[in-house]
């Protein structure tokens, strides 16, 4: 079943938005080498904290961390960890903000120095479909043509879309209807309607779409040990077209 959401819902989850994309802007400034992931996720705790907000995925079917931090080859969840990021890595971060009953989920791939210009490549082509799928999230459209417009954008560029994790309805609770695919046909799934709150979340990979998981039991690689990147949004479906509440 899909929640369509109220006003007073979604001026909470903007209100989220707006902490979860101001912590993404100044978590573009500690990238470099040398820094830790784990790093990160204590400094996104702190800042949510400070900001009257709290990482909604921390205690989440036992998750430990207010961030994922996927490097290089790790497609999602990868745990942060004491590891210091080197010259020419790839990671992203994804969280979610609880701000007093709002929700908002983003996820962002950042280069960590002078990365090669494939792996360029590969952040620009994944950032691109993201805002090629957020453009069919209109009243009237079904869930296919979002799917739709990241496949036929990615895949001529040479790369691949993962089939294994989707976007999500989001709000009250984390995870809620409907599924969301990067992949797909054109008119078909469920129609869009004003109200609808979705994470558009194309997960995107150098080589081969599929993944395997690792024995923690949440961080997701490629099969093939190629890069792998990620962006993601939380948007509102309005009269007016797309909503995004994550724009940083």
């Amino acid at each position: 079943m899909v929640n369509l959401k109220s006003e007073r819902e979604i001026k909470l989850m903007q209100q989220a938005g707006v902490i979860l994309a101001s912590c993404h802007k100044e978590i573009a400034k500690l990238i470099k080498p040398g820094i830790t992931t784990l790093e990160i996720d204590t400094f996104v705790e702190g800042f949510l904290q400070e900001n009257g907000a709290t990482p909604e995925q921390k205690g989440y079917k036992g998750y430990e961390y207010a961030t994922c931090a996927s490097v290089n080859d790790e497609i999602c969840h990868g745990f942060p960890r004491n590891q210091s990021l080197k010259d020419g890595d790839i990671v992203t971060i994804d969280m979610v903000v609880n701000y007093k009953g709002g929700l908002a989920d983003s996820a962002w791939t950042y280069p960590v120095g002078d990365i090669s210009s494939s792996a360029k490549k590969l952040l620009e082509v994944t950032e691109k479909s993201l805002y090629k799928g957020i453009e069919q999230a209109l009243i009237g459209n079904r869930l296919g043509d979002i799917g739709h417009a990241i496949q036929t954008y990615v895949e001529p560029e040479g790369f691949s879309v993962v089939r294994d994790f989707t976007g999500h309805g989001i709000g009250p609770t984390l995870h809620e209807e409907p599924q969301i695919l990067h992949f797909g046909a054109p008119g078909r799934g469920l129609r869009l309607k004003e109200g609808m709150v979705i994470t558009i979340e194309p997960m995107i990979n150098q080589g081969a779409w599929g993944s395997k998981l690792d024995a923690n039991g949440w961080t997701a690689r490629t099969v093939d040990g190629k890069l792998s990147a990620q962006y993601e949004h939380t948007l509102v479906i309005t009269k007016n077209g797309p909503v995004i509440l994550t724009q940083q």
